[in-house]
């Protein structure tokens, strides 16, 4: 008899945070289609983009702290930067490109790692 997996087929995928590495691929992409322009929509875009390519290991610093790593970040470095991210936003003027950009990073990363099902 063959043996299933319990947890579905996405269980054997590599992760990122908590998320299925080709799920984090597909958000990336589909919000990079719609990254354009300076609308506070777009500014949180560019933040949520800037996180994934950097959860994604694609060899960036991490968006608010600089952190290098190589390949993709662990669960706590991902944590770590949603914590910044946290800090960083609650501190920003709301309406200003900061504040967008950081709320971008923040639901990104926090979305990567399992705190919200909102997908940026």
């Amino acid at each position: 008899m063959e043996s299933q997996n319990p947890m579905g087929p996405e269980s054997a995928q590599p992760l990122l945070g908590t998320r299925p590495r080709t799920e984090v691929l597909q958000a990336s992409a589909a919000l990079a289609e719609v990254a354009h322009g300076l609308s506070p929509s777009s500014r949180t875009a560019l933040g949520a983009l800037a996180a994934y390519r950097w959860a994604l290991g694609d060899g960036v610093t991490a968006p608010i702290t600089g952190f290098r790593t190589e390949g993709c970040p662990t669960v706590a470095v991902l944590t770590a930067e949603v914590d910044a991210a946290a800090v960083q936003w609650e501190g920003a003027r709301k309406g200003t490109a900061a504040h967008d950009y950081l709320r971008g990073v923040h639901t990104a990363l926090a979305w990567i790692c399992g705190y919200t099902e909102k997908r940026p």
